[in-house]
């Protein structure tokens, strides 16, 4: 019997066949502790690497999270129902994979979210509680016609106990186009204390 394939390792396999480990996370051995995926009202739910058209991805996601447990080490604390995350999108193919000068842009940026309480019907939707509104609201992915493929990715922080949102005047709340320009995901993270704990991605060819 073949052995099923580990769900964690495979992100990072699939991070790296997409050259999404280096160009948006540098840490090449990279493994996340916290799967989740990401539910559009016209697409539905969006797994790692699927391919996507700009319709399906207009309007903002629902996220469904999954901390796995087991030894982890990268935590602090055990995850539990109080535990808040982070999740970014991010283009690191802006406004192309061969000329990603504006690398990387920001989507969207929402924290405090958290796990959908155990106690929840079983016939209700597991997606994660918005206990914040976005810091920059969501950007749907509009690459420029004739611009090739773009490796749309999520990246998911789990934050610290004390953290309490991103502070007024923060680079992140500008929403206009050319204020999402040139950022950086992780560095973000490690700026306000986050831990890195998972990512995903998705792919749209421009027409």
């Amino acid at each position: 019997m073949a052995r099923r394939a580990d769900p964690l390792s495979a992100v990072n396999h699939a991070l790296q066949a997409q050259s999404l480990i280096p160009d948006v996370i540098k840490e090449t051995g990279f493994v996340p502790t916290t799967l989740f995926s990401v539910t559009y009202p016209v697409r539905g739910e969006v797994t790692l690497g699927d391919t996507v058209t700009k319709e399906e991805t207009a309007d903002e996601p629902e996220v469904t999270i999954t901390p796995m447990t087991g030894p982890n080490p990268n935590d602090i604390a055990p995850v539990d129902e109080s535990t808040r995350y982070t999740l970014v999108l991010t283009d690191p193919d802006a406004p192309s994979g061969a000329e990603p000068i504006y690398r990387q842009f920001r989507h969207w940026v929402i924290t405090g979210l958290q796990q959908s309480p155990a106690s929840t019907s079983q016939t209700a939707p597991p997606f994660a509680m918005k206990t914040r509104p976005s810091t920059c609201p969501y950007r749907a992915p509009g690459p420029r016609p004739g611009s090739g493929l773009h490796r749309y990715t999520f990246v998911l922080f789990r934050e610290p106990a004390d953290f309490s949102g991103v502070p007024e005047g923060a680079v992140e709340y500008g929403s206009e186009l050319e204020q999402r320009r040139s950022w950086n995901a992780v560095d973000f993270g490690k700026q306000y204390g986050m831990t890195l704990v998972g990512a995903s991605f998705f792919l749209v060819t421009s027409e």
